[in-house]
């Protein structure tokens, strides 16, 4: 497979009222051209902070400690904020997770939608831009685009306006969309609206994802690899089939044992108890060693290290991982 971004060691830190926080812990991974590689974990385990930090886009009180980001061979973490600036939009495009803290309510979508063609195609005239911005519209399937380019966001559907964020980061065609959470506060139909108009555009431009989400079903449908992360690190990651059919992380299988399914009979799901640690005090060993119910000595003294597969396809760090993909 042809590699577009390679994730090496990377490390983000936070400055907060506690002190200085690991907030993305020693983070890698790859992601292939035309692939899909999901990110899954509670809320605060460093998702969106790793994807923040792919696009250099931390908040103030944010900082790359460590560690590569390789896009196309070249380092992101080298590049100028101008280099970069270049980049957001044109080769790799984000969508936020609201809709709407992404499209300006003062500008109507004709306007927004052409400032990527004006910024990094050098279309200086709307004439020129306009049937631009139809075809973009027109891919994510809003209807009668070329009659929607003066509404204005609030004109929109919650689903419109996700879809007019999604023609706002596919208008230059990137090669890599970082698509954040982008079916929340969406009903069911729509999310499977929007999931399935991304895989349609991967499959017309060969683009790759990176998926971040809570919803495994979602992974298990969409997704090609998945990577499990907990309090800032990646504790389980490898082809989707096969982290769904043996989970060699107690994390991973809680989470797939709380997934609901019809016809089980069961009256209430099974539970992951306690709470993922505080980025401010973290456990000496296993991270997760205090919710796990097989947890020994060694986890609260070690972090462990990580077993895998020979080609690091399916890998996890657990010590009694080997057991499974060792």
């Amino acid at each position: 497979m042809n590699e577009l971004l390679r994730v090496e060691n990377l490390t983000t830190w936070l400055s907060t009222g506690a002190g200085i926080v690991t907030a993305v812990d020693d983070v890698s991974f790859t992601v292939a051209a035309g692939r899909t590689l999901a990110l899954v974990g509670e809320s605060g385990s460093g998702k969106s902070m790793t994807c923040s930090s792919i696009l250099r886009l931390l908040p103030g009180n944010g900082h790359v400690g460590g560690g590569r980001v390789l896009f196309e061979g070249e380092d992101l973490l080298t590049k100028t904020p101008a280099e970069m600036q270049a980049i957001r939009g044109r080769k790799i495009g984000m969508i936020v997770q609201d809709p709407m803290t992404s499209l300006n309510p003062l500008f109507d979508i004709e306007d927004q939608v052409g400032e990527m063609f004006k910024y990094h195609l050098g279309d200086r005239t709307a004439a020129v831009r306009r049937p631009k911005v139809v075809e973009a519209l027109g891919r994510v399937r809003i209807p009668a685009a070329d009659k929607r380019l003066g509404s204005y966001p609030h004109e929109f559907s919650g689903g419109m306006r996700q879809r007019v964020a999604i023609a706002l980061n596919i208008a230059c065609t990137p090669k890599l969309l970082i698509a954040d959470e982008p079916t929340t506060a969406l009903d069911v139909t729509v999310q499977q609206q929007i999931l399935g108009l991304l895989r349609d555009i991967q499959r017309e431009t060969g683009m790759a994802i990176i998926l971040v989400t809570h919803d495994l079903h979602t992974v298990a449908r969409f997704c090609d690899e998945v990577a499990i992360m907990y309090a800032g690190r990646i504790v389980e990651q490898g082809p989707v089939a096969e982290i769904f059919a043996r989970p060699a992380h107690p994390y991973t299988e809680g989470l797939l044992r709380a997934l609901p399914s019809l016809g089980t009979g069961a009256e209430r799901l099974p539970l992951i108890s306690g709470q993922p640690p505080s980025p401010s005090s973290l456990p000496p060993g296993c991270r997760f060693e205090p919710r796990c119910p097989r947890a020994t000595e060694h986890c609260r003294q070690d972090y462990p290290a990580w077993f895998g597969t020979d080609d690091l396809r399916r890998r996890s760090a657990c010590w009694y991982a080997d057991e499974v993909v060792g």
